[in-house]
C-alpha cells in the first residue's frame, strides 16, 4: 500500500513514520510531499533511518512534485501548515487586540488558519486518485474535513485528544489501552469524555473520584467545572470556560507558535545528524502525543475493514439531532472500508449541546467563507462564533484577519 504524506517536511513526520515502521506492515511505500525541498531532504533522510532501524520493509522517498506523490496512493495523509509558524504566531496574537483569545484552531485565529488551509487542501485532494482515503490532520480539523466531504472526497478527520485520554486512563486502570472505549463526543477541539468503558463498565466516575485534581490539571480547567459537569472536557474547552483568564495569560508570555518555532529549529538540527536514527526526546515537546498510533489505527481500519474503534471527524447524519446531517462531528466510531459510523450514545445534555450548536453554525459559515471568499462572509462567520459574537469585535477582527493574511487569500486581490 502506498501512503502519501502531504506536509512531509513537518517536524512531526518522524513521529508518523516511526508509527508506520512499528505498527503498519501493510505500508509498502511512503512518499513525503512538501514544497520546502531543503527541509524535506533533512526530514526525509531521518525518516529513512527510522525505517531501517525498525527493520521495516517499506520504501520511503520524498518529492516536491504533487502528482508524483499522489499517484497510486490509497491513503493520503494531510498535515500541512499554510504560512508556517509565522502565520501561526499571527493567529495567536491579532485577536488579542479585541480581548479575544488567540489560538490557531479556534476563535478568529483558528478561522484565519481555515481560510488559508481549505483551498490548498481541496486542491491537493482533487489531484489524488479517485477512491483514495484522505486522512486529515490539518487544523482546524473539523472545518477542513467538512470542506473535503462537501467536495465529494472519501475523507476522515483525526485528532489525538481522545487517544491521549485513552492511554492515560488505561495506565491508571492497569489495563491494555485497547480495553478502554471512550464515549467521546462533540466537535473537533470541542469534545468531552462522558464515559470510559472497560468490559462494558464505565470506569470514569471512579477515575474522577480518585483523581479529579490530576484530571483537571491535565486539561487546565478548574476542578469545580469538571466536578459540576461530571464529564471531562478536552483542553480546548479552556478557551471557552476560562476565556478571560487565558487572554490575560497570553498577553504576558510568548505564543505557543514562538515556542514551537524554537523547538523546530533544534529538531531540524538534530535530524540532520546522520547518526540519529530514533525519535529524539525533544520531539515530545513539539506536541502530538500518540499521533502516529492514532493515524496507523485509523488507516488500518479504513483499508482492511477491521471494524476498529476510533475517535473520528465524520458527518453527523442524525447522531446529534439538533445539528444538520451535513455537519461534521467528532465522536467514537466503528471504522471499516465504508468509512466511520458513530457508536450509539446518549443525547448531549443542554449545557454541552448549546455550545456545540453555536460552534457548528460558525463552522458551516467558515467553510463557505473559505471556499467562496468575501469580506461579508468572513464577518458573518466571526459574528456567529461564541468566542466573538459582538458586532464591533467582529468588524475589527475581520479587518485585522484579512490584513494579516492577504498574501494567502488570492480572492482579496481578484
Amino acid at each position: 500500500m502506498k501512503i502519501a504524506v502531504v506536509g512531509g517536511g513537518s517536524t512531526y513526520t518522524p513521529e508518523l513514520v516511526d508509527g508506520f515502521a512499528r505498527l503498519a506492515p501493510f505500508a509498502s511505500e511512503i512518499v513525503l510531499l512538501d514544497p520546502a525541498a531543503d527541509r524535506l531532504a533533512v526530514v526525509g533522510a531521518f525518516a529513512q533511518r527510522i525505517l531501517r532501524t525498525h527493520g521495516s520493509a517499506a520504501t520511503l522517498r520524498w518529492t516536491s512534485d504533487v502528482d508524483d506523490a499522489l499517484a497510486g496512493a490509497s491513503t493520503v495523509v494531510i498535515q500541512l501548515r499554510v504560512g508556517g509558524q509565522q502565520a501561526r504566531i499571527s493567529d495567536e496574537t491579532f485577536p488579542l487586540a479585541c480581548d479575544c483569545v488567540g489560538q490557531e484552531t479556534t476563535g478568529a485565529g483558528g478561522f484565519a488558519k481555515a481560510l488559508r488551509s481549505v483551498p490548498v487542501v481541496l486542491d491537493i485532494a482533487r489531484r489524488a486518485d479517485p477512491g483514495a482515503w484522505i486522512v486529515n490532520f490539518t487544523n482546524p480539523v473539523g472545518i477542513v474535513t467538512r470542506a473535503l466531504l462537501d467536495d465529494g472526497h472519501r475523507a476522515a478527520g483525526l485528532c489525538n485528544v481522545a487517544i491521549g485520554f485513552q492511554r492515560r486512563w488505561a495506565a491508571a486502570l492497569g489495563v491494555d489501552p485497547a480495553a478502554v472505549v471512550l464515549d467521546h463526543v462533540g466537535l473537533n477541539h470541542l469534545t468531552w469524555e462522558r464515559a470510559a468503558y472497560v468490559d462494558g463498565v464505565d470506569r470514569l466516575p471512579g477515575l474522577l473520584e480518585t483523581g479529579l485534581d490530576d484530571i483537571a490539571a491535565g486539561v487546565q480547567i478548574p476542578p469545580a467545572i469538571v466536578r459540576s459537569l461530571g464529564v471531562v472536557p478536552s483542553y480546548y474547552l479552556r478557551y471557552f470556560y476560562c476565556h478571560d483568564e487565558v487572554v490575560a495569560e497570553e498577553r504576558d508570555q510568548p505564543t505557543r507558535g514562538q515556542k514551537v518555532a524554537e523547538i523546530e529549529r533544534e529538531l531540524l538540527r538534530m535530524y540532520a545528524d546522520p547518526a540519529l536514527d530514533r525519535k529524539p526526546d525533544l520531539l515530545g515537546q513539539r506536541g502530538g502525543a500518540f499521533y502516529s498510533e492514532a493515524a496507523v489505527g485509523l488507516i488500518a481500519s479504513l483499508q482492511h475493514d477491521d471494524g476498529g474503534i476510533h475517535a473520528v471527524n465524520v458527518r453527523n447524519r442524525g447522531f446529534l439531532p439538533f445539528l444538520s446531517d451535513d455537519a461534521v462531528i467528532e465522536a467514537t466510531c466503528r471504522v471499516g472500508a465504508a468509512g466511520a459510523e458513530p457508536v450509539p450514545a446518549p443525547p448531549l445534555r443542554p449545557e454541552l449541546a448549546g455550545l456545540v450548536a453555536g460552534v457548528s453554525a460558525y463552522e458551516e459559515l467558515a467553510v463557505e467563507a473559505a471556499i467562496k471568499g468575501g469580506r461579508d462572509r468572513v464577518y458573518r462567520a466571526l459574528l456567529a462564533h461564541p468566542l466573538v459574537r459582538q458586532h464591533d469585535k467582529a468588524e475589527r477582527l475581520t479587518d485585522d484577519l484579512l490584513a494579516a493574511n492577504r498574501a494567502h487569500l488570492p480572492w482579496l486581490s481578484a
